[in-house]
């Protein structure tokens, strides 16, 4: 099947496809007439890389995923490696978040919100003290 058909089946833009096969994710047949020919196996590898993206993996993760998946004899917990290295990541960067909800939390209450040039939200991203 063309891209387009394999983007509908899929769920991913025919972009996100090219660049997948661009970097070697998926290696799709060419028909005779140069085209790229997806098989039902493409189809699955994608649904996999879009279920991976979703959960915020990164490419090199997927690359490692995609790996493993093909691999009939991994063991689970090199999988369980690979995810676990994720979730520390994706903890790491709702700690980050969370910060940076506190922060904003007090500049906006530390903003006036009134008809005054002074604004406190503005002098801390300028890294100036607040006026008194």
């Amino acid at each position: 099947m063309n891209v387009g058909r394999a983007s509908e089946i899929s769920g991913l833009p025919a972009k996100t496809i090219r660049y997948y096969e661009d970097i070697g994710l998926i290696s799709p047949q060419r028909a005779g007439n140069g085209y790229r020919d997806y098989s039902q196996d493409d189809i699955d590898r994608l649904a996999f890389l879009r279920r991976a993206r979703s959960l915020g993996f990164s490419i090199e993760n997927c690359r490692q995923l995609m790996e493993l998946y093909r691999d009939g004899d991994r063991a689970s917990q090199d999988v369980r490696a690979v995810a676990l290295a994720h979730m520390e990541e994706v903890e790491h960067k709702i700690a980050e978040l969370e910060a940076m909800r506190t922060n904003l939390q007090k500049l906006v209450r530390a903003c006036h919100g009134d008809t005054r040039s002074d604004c406190a939200i503005l002098n801390d991203i300028a890294g100036k003290k607040p006026a008194k």
